[in-house]
C-alpha cells in the first residue's frame, strides 16, 4: 500500500520480507505462549463437570477427563437417565478411572450441582435422544451451564468436529450452541407489582366479603394456609380462603382431590367455584413468592412423585409459580394429566413475552366469568 501510495517511500524487499516474518513469528510465539498459560490455568483449576450416559462410554470419557487435566474438565458425578438400561459391567479393555457417583433423580442432580458449584455437563449420548434426556438438556440450559456433546453425541448432532481441535484425547467434542430462554426478568415482575397492587385495592370489598361469608359459614380461620414448591424448588407458604377442613396437616399436604368432598360448605364450594378462593395469593405476588401468570405451585409430596414419573416436571420450576398459566387455560385443572400440563407449562417458559401474560389473564377472567373454576 505504501508503494501504490508513495512509490518513494517504498519499503525495499529485504526489509518488507524480514517485517512479515517477524510479525509471523511473534503471532506463532503469541499464540503459543497464550496456549501454554489456557492449558496450565486448566490443570491448575479443573471446572466440576457431569457426565451424562451410560458405561461403557462415560467411565471411558472420566477416565480421560481424570488422566488429562489440561482439558479443564473434573468430573464429579456421572448422571444415568432413568429411561436408559442399567450400567454395562466393566471389562478388561474399559481404562480405570475415579470412582464416581452415579445419579438420576433430580433431587441427587441438584444437590450435586449446588456441592461442586458445576458449570459444565457433557453428554455422551444424543440430548434428544428421549424425554427424560431432553428434560435433563433444558434444565442443565436453564442453570447457565456450558453443554458438551463427546463421543457420537458429537458426530450425530450438528457439524461434523474438527480432527484437529474439536476433541478430547480422541473422544470427538464440541460445545452445544445454546442460549437459555427468556423467563420475564423486570418486565414480568413490574408487570405483576402493578396488576397485582391494582388488583388488591379494586377488590378489596370482595375480599372483605368473601372473608366474612367464610368466618359465617366455616368458622374461625378464614384464610388457608398450605406449603407450595415454587421457582428453583424453593417452598413458600400459599394463600387461599378455606373451603374446608381437612382432619389433619398431612391430609393436606396428601389429599389430591376435593371433587366429591362433603365436609365442604356451600360457601365453600361457591368460591372454587368462581375461583375467588384463590384471590388471596394476590399477597403472595405482591411478596414475589408467585407471579400472576406461570406454572400452578403444587405440593412437596406431590412434586417428589411427579419428578419420577414425569420427565419434564422438574423443569417447570425454571420459573416462578402462577395464580394461572397456559395449561389452565386449556382446562388442565383439578384432576387432569400431569404430563399434559407440564409440556403447557415448559412452552409457556420457552416461549415467554409479555403479550403472552396478557393474553393468558384475559381467557382467565373470561373462564372465571364462565364459571369454569373446580
Amino acid at each position: 500500500m505504501l508503494a501504490a501510495v508513495r512509490p518513494g517511500q517504498a519499503l525495499p524487499p529485504v526489509l518488507l520480507a524480514g517485517a512479515v516474518a517477524g510479525h509471523t513469528a511473534l503471532v506463532c510465539s503469541g499464540r503459543a505462549a497464550v496456549h501454554r498459560a489456557r492449558r496450565r490455568a486448566a490443570r491448575r483449576r479443573p471446572r466440576a463437570t457431569l457426565i451424562v450416559g451410560t458405561d461403557p462410554a462415560a467411565r471411558q470419557l472420566a477416565a480421560v477427563l481424570h488422566a488429562r487435566p489440561e482439558s479443564g474438565l473434573r468430573p464429579v458425578a456421572v448422571v444415568t437417565p432413568p429411561s436408559l438400561p442399567p450400567a454395562a459391567p466393566a471389562d478388561a479393555l474399559t481404562p480405570a478411572g475415579p470412582l464416581l457417583p452415579r445419579i438420576g433423580a433430580a433431587a441427587d442432580i441438584t444437590r450435586a450441582v449446588i456441592q461442586h458449584t458445576v458449570r459444565d455437563v457433557v453428554f455422551t449420548l444424543p440430548p434428544y435422544g428421549d424425554p427424560h434426556t431432553a428434560a435433563l438438556l433444558r434444565r442443565f440450559i436453564d442453570q447457565g451451564s456450558a453443554v458438551w456433546l463427546a463421543g457420537p453425541a458429537a458426530a450425530h448432532e450438528g457439524r461434523t468436529p474438527h480432527a484437529d481441535t474439536d476433541h478430547l484425547w480422541g473422544f470427538a467434542c464440541r460445545r452445544l450452541e445454546t442460549a437459555p430462554p427468556r423467563h420475564g426478568g423486570r418486565s414480568k415482575r413490574l408487570l405483576d407489582l402493578t396488576l397485582a397492587a391494582s388488583a388488591l385495592v379494586l377488590t378489596a370489598p370482595l375480599l372483605l366479603g368473601c372473608a366474612l361469608a367464610v368466618r359465617l359459614a366455616d368458622g374461625p380461620g378464614v384464610l388457608f394456609r398450605q406449603e407450595r414448591i415454587g421457582r428453583g424448588g424453593r417452598t413458600f407458604t400459599l394463600l387461599k380462603f378455606r373451603t374446608w377442613h381437612p382432619a389433619d396437616a398431612h391430609e393436606a399436604a396428601t389429599r389430591w382431590s376435593l371433587a366429591d368432598e362433603r365436609r365442604m360448605s356451600r360457601t365453600g364450594r361457591l368460591l372454587r367455584r368462581t375461583s375467588l378462593d384463590e384471590l388471596p395469593q394476590l399477597w403472595n405476588v405482591l411478596r414475589g413468592e408467585m407471579s400472576l401468570v406461570g406454572p400452578r405451585p403444587e405440593r412437596p409430596f406431590f412434586v417428589e412423585q411427579f419428578l419420577g414419573t414425569c420427565p419434564g416436571y422438574g423443569a417447570r420450576h425454571r420459573m416462578p409459580a402462577g395464580m394461572t398459566g397456559l395449561a389452565q387455560v386449556h382446562g388442565l385443572r383439578g384432576d387432569t394429566s400431569i404430563e399434559d400440563r407440564a409440556r403447557f407449562d415448559n412452552l409457556y417458559i420457552d416461549s415467554w413475552s409479555l403479550r403472552l401474560d396478557l393474553l393468558i389473564l384475559l381467557r382467565t377472567v373470561a373462564s372465571v366469568v364462565r364459571l369454569e373454576g373446580r
